[in-house]
């Protein structure tokens, strides 16, 4: 799977909490998840969802995804269309909850990577290509059983395909 779009970074780099990704405000009032992605990100950059093109990189630094163990979260993330989420860490709950809908978490040391910069993520090779900066960063590789529910769309996704739970 490889993916290719901007580097869309965040002042507040750590601990970007749940709340940040999508406010509470909206979690409970908006059950469509396309209305919900308009909302992303809204607390920490009002304009985001409307300056985020499709198949760009959401950029943070450590433990993203700290906070409440909602889907809304992950699921806000993937239907405004973020190719994928590159963090140092990521909060657990977060972390399974994203694979779980098909949205891939990387892990690697984002401090090379500038707002605006073109990347470019191979998750077979294990690598992001800062084309802008013409350099490599090495990701933590992702299990196989989380590449195989990345590649089916998700775990129900991938139940449905399988008729059960299969490597």
């Amino acid at each position: 799977m490889i993916f290719q779009g901007k580097a869309r970074r965040f002042s507040q780099d750590n601990d970007i909490n749940t709340d940040y990704i999508i406010s509470g405000r909206y979690k409970f009032k908006i059950q469509d998840p396309n209305e919900l992605a308009t909302h992303v990100m809204e607390d920490l950059d009002p304009g985001f969802f409307q300056r985020r093109q499709d198949g760009d990189f959401i950029v943070a630094g450590r433990n993203f995804g700290c906070g409440s163990s909602r889907e809304q979260a992950p699921q806000a993330i993937k239907y405004a269309r973020i190719s994928a989420v590159m963090a140092k860490s990521f909060a657990r709950i977060f972390y399974r909850n994203a694979f779980n809908i098909g949205l891939p978490l990387i892990e690697c040391d984002t401090d090379q990577i500038k707002d605006g910069d073109e990347l470019k993520l191979d998750l077979a090779k294990g690598v992001v290509t800062n084309i802008t900066q013409n350099k490599d960063i090495k990701i933590k590789p992702l299990p196989p059983v989380m590449l195989s529910l990345l590649q089916d769309g998700g775990l129900v996704e991938h139940i449905k395909k399988h008729h059960g739970f299969n490597l």
